[in-house]
């Protein structure tokens, strides 16, 4: 039971203790201290809701359907690009920056349905969580296998809470329109690698 659940918290953190969208998205959200709480809960629950599916056999299905992959693939790459624009055109605005804020402040609508799609439209939240996951859930066998998934799942929702509001002890350093300058930068660029992934080398 507890090697299992250990084993579940490892795998998940290091799936998601990287560089990428949603991360990149959960840290903007810390800093600038706007909307954390929905933001975290979706992500976290999100990841823990679907390393449950994939330990059930859904991720089998996914698999196995690769017209499915092609169309989240390419959703994805399209929403990645267009956020990458966004953020690069912030860093190459520094007037429109508010050094205590990061920006003008964000309505909880357009926070929360950016975060659905950063975190749905995102082809590696299906294939780490429900693919990966869930095959290294499977090979735990009965009962372990859930045990692993209730691991992986709070190590997810742990990490969110963690990124969200450890990035407010950024605060002071992003106290400056230079400083919201190079965050955007490195977003857009991540953005653009991640778009790039995925379209030249598939998932």
């Amino acid at each position: 039971m507890i090697l299992p659940f250990l084993t579940g918290i490892g795998s998940g953190l290091a799936l998601i203790i990287a560089i990428g969208a949603q991360n990149a998205f959960v840290l903007r959200q810390g800093i600038r201290r706007e909307h954390v709480l929905p933001v975290v809960l979706i992500c976290g629950l999100t990841d823990a809701v679907l390393e449950i599916l994939g330990v059930a056999g859904i991720g089998l299905v996914i698999e196995r359907a690769p017209l499915l992959l092609e169309v989240v693939r390419w959703g994805g790459v399209a929403f990645l690009l267009w956020y990458a624009w966004s953020a690069a055109r912030r860093a190459a605005t520094p007037e429109s920056l508010v050094a205590s804020g990061g920006g003008e402040p964000k309505s909880l609508k357009s926070v929360v349905l950016a975060c659905l799609a950063i975190t749905y439209l995102n082809p590696h939240v299906y294939l780490d969580t429900m693919v990966l996951m869930g095959s290294i859930g499977n090979a735990q066998g009965d009962p372990d296998r859930w045990w692993f998934a209730a691991g992986g799942g709070l190590a997810s929702i742990a990490w969110f809470f963690v990124l969200g509001y450890g990035a407010r002890s950024l605060t002071r350093f992003f106290a400056t329109p230079r400083s919201w300058q190079i965050l955007d930068g490195v977003v857009a660029g991540v953005m653009l690698l991640i778009a790039a992934r995925l379209a030249f080398g598939g998932l």
